[in-house]
């Protein structure tokens, strides 16, 4: 019997159940309502979307993945369709907090090649004592105000699939400046789709703001930390989301 996948369309009557998901999940897919590279809800969220069983939800998945159009990892299925990643460079800039460079303020950034803060060292799964490429980040307006830094650690992954940053090992010593506000544009074009997360918390002891951002391609696995301080309240943190168009 041939296989049914989600690029035939049969009428409803001889279409099996999961194909049907299949076909109505891939338009949701081809229409933007689950933008490329990100990842798609839980079986259950699924099965209750489309009013089907957990089960039928599994086999429509099933379809689409081995027409390549989904993937699954360890911490579930996402869109693999062709297309800009979630992210633009004007919603996930590097270092996150980082500022258009005032010629009266302080901007700087530099590069070393040491052993990462033990958080770092821990959300990356680099291993006690072994050393990274670490980044920091500091800028301030002319009077002092408003000061940022920011330290962070790259993983094993991003050293090894992103040439551009390789190549700061040799030179990373702490003296020169060093801007990678492109790193994730490198990223990209090293073919990893960015998946981020930012905590933010307030200092209880200072009038300061945490920023943790954690990146992570779409395989799960980790490819930078990065933790922001800024020291002043009156400061203010901007962040822009770009939203996936409407399906018509």
């Amino acid at each position: 019997m041939a296989r049914t996948t989600p690029h035939d369309h049969p009428t409803a009557d001889d279409q099996p159940l999961y194909g049907r998901v299949a076909t109505q999940l891939l338009g949701e897919l081809h229409g933007g309502t689950i933008p490329p590279g990100e990842r798609l809800p839980g079986e259950r969220q699924l099965a209750e979307h489309f009013q089907v069983s957990r089960e039928t939800v599994r086999q429509a998945l099933e379809v689409l993945r081995r027409d390549g159009l989904v993937a699954t990892d360890r911490r579930g299925s996402h869109a693999t369709l062709a297309g800009q990643p979630v992210e633009t460079p004007s919603s996930l800039t590097f270092p996150v907090g980082a500022r258009s460079t005032d010629p009266t303020g302080f901007d700087r950034a530099t590069v070393t090649w040491e052993t990462p803060p033990p958080d770092h060292a821990e959300a990356l799964g680099i291993a006690p004592h072994r050393p990274t490429l670490v980044h920091r980040y500091a800028s301030a307006a002319a009077d002092g105000s408003g000061l940022r830094t920011a330290v962070t650690s790259f993983s094993a992954v991003a050293l090894a699939e992103v040439e551009e940053l390789a190549r700061y090992r040799d030179r990373a010593d702490g003296s020169a400046a060093a801007q990678l506000r492109r790193a994730y544009d490198w990223m990209r074009r090293a073919g990893l789709t960015l998946h981020h997360r930012d905590a933010i918390t307030q200092a209880a002891d200072a009038p300061s703001v945490r920023v943790t951002r954690r990146v992570h391609d779409q395989y799960a696995r980790p490819l930078e930390i990065t933790d922001l301080v800024v020291e002043s309240q009156q400061d203010a943190l901007i962040y822009e989301f770009t939203l996936p168009a409407a399906a018509g």
